[in-house]
């Protein structure tokens, strides 16, 4: 897999002038393959984590360039969101958590948004699996402050 290709390409692609740095895991321990900061406007990609999650969903690295690819589309689109700084904001000046909670889901969902038009020709269905798996946690949080 060469992953440099895999970002390049998708730069190009997308028009992005975001900086990308690439490290091996998270701090922390948390399972997170890939941070967009706002505030130096890059994008760091955590390979040994991207692995981890692909074979946890997959079972195989086999398809760790698509999974990759995926995950890289999905904070670029965190990059180019014209609605994130605004929404950024309203997360900080939350008064609820369940207004939190939405306003997070939304700040996922429009990435994984911009990643589906990013990646048209990639299997629907191997990316719907990764989109769901990774919203679940925001669902959760959702129905949880629902019913609480």
């Amino acid at each position: 897999m060469n992953v440099k290709r895999i970002i390049n390409d998708l730069l190009i692609q997308s028009g992005s002038k975001v900086s990308v740095e690439i490290d091996t895991y998270f701090p922390g321990g948390r399972l997170i393959g890939g941070k967009y900061s706002m505030s130096h406007h890059s994008i760091t990609m955590y390979i040994e984590v991207i692995k981890e999650q692909c074979l946890q969903l997959f079972s195989s690295l086999e398809y760790m360039a698509d999974y990759f690819a995926v995950v890289f589309a999905h904070e670029l689109g965190h990059a180019e969101d014209p609605e994130l700084a605004i929404l950024a904001e309203q997360l900080d000046e939350c008064r609820t958590e369940m207004e939190r909670n939405k306003i997070s889901l939304k700040i996922e969902e429009n990435a994984w948004d911009f990643a589906r038009e990013l990646l048209p020709e990639m299997n629907y269905v191997f990316m719907d699996r990764i989109i769901f798996h990774s919203l679940l946690p925001y669902h959760d949080r959702l129905s949880q402050t629902d019913i609480a």
